[in-house]
């Protein structure tokens, strides 16, 4: 049996747009009642609209599973400017690294994923990626854009044109110039 409760629950309510670590960004439909084994649990009902995907959130696994609200615009500007730093890519082995690309990205955190971004990004100019590092490379991108998408309200479109924008900003990505090569042999 399903009952409509009141629609706020631990500072979270229906219509809101919310960050779910595993999928990302979804819009909390309803907070529902739902008699499980025999138990009543509230559930959030939240919607990932991209994904077709409908979620249902015990109230009390909230802060277990890492739920949050969206991040405020001062946080989605410092994301802005992760991307547009330097690639920090560790000498580790790819299964490693790319193990904690998609740790990062599974978080939550808007700055670890934006660092994700940032150190798998290739610009045309740039030896071309394997599958598997475009395939995390787009996850981030995809679990960003949505993020900065809600928060600045802006179409997913627009949202990934201004990521890209900022990563066009970052230091290696243009053509290398002769005075930088020059610095390099030095």
């Amino acid at each position: 049996m399903v009952t409509k409760k009141p629609q706020q629950r631990l500072g979270f309510k229906t219509g809101e747009y919310i960050v779910y670590p595993a999928h990302g960004v979804g819009l909390i439909t309803s907070i529902e009642e739902q008699e499980v084994a025999g138990l009543t649990l509230e559930l959030f009902v939240i919607s990932f609209e991209q994904d077709k995907l409908t979620l249902r959130v015990p109230v009390a696994k909230i802060k277990s599973v890492g739920m949050r609200k969206l991040a405020e615009e001062d946080e989605v500007k410092k994301a802005l400017e992760t991307v547009t730093g330097r690639a920090r890519v560790k000498r580790t082995m790819w299964s490693r690294r790319a193990q904690e690309y998609e740790a990062k990205i599974n978080s939550g955190d808007l700055i670890a994923i934006s660092e994700v971004v940032r150190d798998l990004f290739r610009s045309d100019d740039q030896p071309e990626q394997s599958y598997s590092e475009r395939q995390l490379f787009e996850q981030a991108m995809d679990r960003m854009s949505r993020e900065v998408s809600a928060v600045n309200k802006l179409t997913l479109t627009e949202a990934v044109q201004l990521i890209e924008k900022n990563l066009a900003k970052s230091p290696r990505r243009g053509p290398k110039s002769d005075a930088a090569d020059a610095e390099e042999a030095a």
